[in-house]
């Protein structure tokens, strides 16, 4: 049998490019949170509201996110990866741009619409941008998802330093906030069509027609145990992932009686040690199976976090930290790839799984900060979250590629074809 190059001229470099696309795409998309979110305390004072309300405001958006997952299934089944990124920009572009005027206005109403809109707007990016990463994934036939997420990873601190120095330079929030929206918005525009050419083009007609034929069925996936024990896995890697994010400066600074710059280094170190494990663990991916890495990685993850709550001194704790991020970076992009094993089931499966990760950051910000003020601090506050990485430890099986694959790793066969990504058996 001739290789797939020579069954699909063209396809290689389509595929390569897709691939670039689609790491831009996923740094755009982390670049927007950080960025706007490290202005928080201006925003909270040019709207004139308490810390409380504006974390209520902030809940809108995630419950905006939430909503739309739970119809983004259907949504990309209907209009393709291609449309939904499209109009999901218009809506981020103007979700930020009423955040914006909400701000300059002092207006607490347009700031909440603004927020609702950019929250639903980032979960319609999300579930097409990680399809079609699982689509170049089974095209290349190794694991490059994760090479996506940290790219994300690297924008989202690209965002949170830009952030930092428009408030040292004194610049507006609204300015800022608009310009982020606006080159944002053509950054994604700019890469939309390459990014999704394994959707939009010839190669993938069938997979288009066995996407709209499963279009009526999109809430289906709701009663698939595997699709719904993803979600847990998800659910445990949102609350490793976003957990620290929300709450490890923090806890360094008030658990461990730090400066605040020390607590701002210590999540630094978490995200280096989990970009770095997303640029170098795909390997470890192709070579051992998902279930195996992710097993892994929840441990790791566990024991960190553990560490780190539970240690009496710095040096202990900042190693849990490290083992924290380098087990909470993989268990994300291996879950998704799991969600899209299937492409004409991919869409409603993706936004299934999804939608767990995004009920974990709409309620575990406010639940940890009301447990740390019953336990005494944000270290005890997190021990809880063990218990939920412990159920994803014990869940992990669930990943294990549909038709018996170890890997990313497919059949000629199969990268011909997107409909049927299953490979020959090791």
């Amino acid at each position: 049998m001739g290789s797939v190059r020579s069954q699909t001229p063209g396809t290689d470099t389509v595929v390569r490019t897709a691939r670039v696309a689609l790491l831009a795409q996923f740094a755009l998309f982390g670049v927007i949170g950080p960025s706007w979110m490290s202005r928080l305390p201006s925003i909270r004072e040019s709207l004139g509201v308490s810390t409380g309300t504006l974390g209520a405001l902030l809940v809108a958006g995630a419950a905006g996110a939430l909503v739309t997952l739970l119809l983004a299934g259907a949504v990309v089944g209907r209009l393709g990866t291609r449309r939904t990124v499209t109009v999901a920009t218009a809506g981020g572009l103007a979700g930020l741009g009423l955040v914006a005027a909400g701000t300059a206005l002092g207006s607490v109403p347009v700031f909440a619409v603004g927020a609702l809109l950019n929250g639903a707007s980032g979960a319609l990016v999300n579930v097409p941008i990680n399809l079609d990463g699982a689509a170049v994934e089974r095209r290349l036939g190794r694991t490059v998802l994760p090479h996506m997420h940290a790219a994300f990873s690297v924008g989202a601190a690209l965002g949170a330093l830009v952030g930092a120095a428009s408030s040292a330079a004194g610049v507006p929030v609204s300015v800022h906030v608009l310009v982020i929206a606006v080159l944002v918005a053509a950054g994604r525009l700019a890469t939309v069509r390459p990014a999704t050419a394994l959707d939009a083009g010839p190669s993938s007609r069938a997979e288009r027609a066995a996407r709209g034929a499963a279009r009526g069925s999109a809430l289906g996936a709701w009663a698939e145990p595997r699709t719904l024990l993803i979600g847990v896995v998800l659910l445990a890697s949102a609350l490793a992932e976003g957990s620290a994010a929300n709450w490890l400066s923090l806890a360094v600074a008030t658990g461990l009686d730090q400066p605040e710059a020390v607590g701002a280094l210590a999540y630094g170190s978490f995200v280096t040690a989990m970009t770095v494990v997303r640029l170098t663990g795909t390997r470890l991916v192709d070579r051992f199976g998902r279930v195996a890495v992710l097993r892994t990685s929840q441990a790791c993850a566990l024991a960190g976090l553990l560490l780190f709550c539970l240690a009496p001194t710095l040096p202990l704790a900042w190693l849990g930290i490290v083992a924290w991020g380098v087990g909470a970076a993989l268990p994300n992009p291996l879950a998704v790839a799991a969600a899209a094993d299937e492409p004409e089931r991919a869409a409603a499966r993706v936004a299934v799984a999804t939608s767990f990760s995004s009920f974990a950051q709409l309620t575990a910000p406010p639940l940890i900060g009301l447990l740390a003020e019953e336990v005494g601090g944000v270290r005890p506050a997190l021990l809880p979250l063990t218990v939920v990485i412990a159920l994803g430890l014990l869940v992990a099986d669930r990943v294990r590629p549909i038709g018996g694959r170890t890997s990313a790793r497919t059949s000629p066969e199969a990268a011909v074809s997107e409909s049927s990504a299953v490979p020959e058996p090791r």
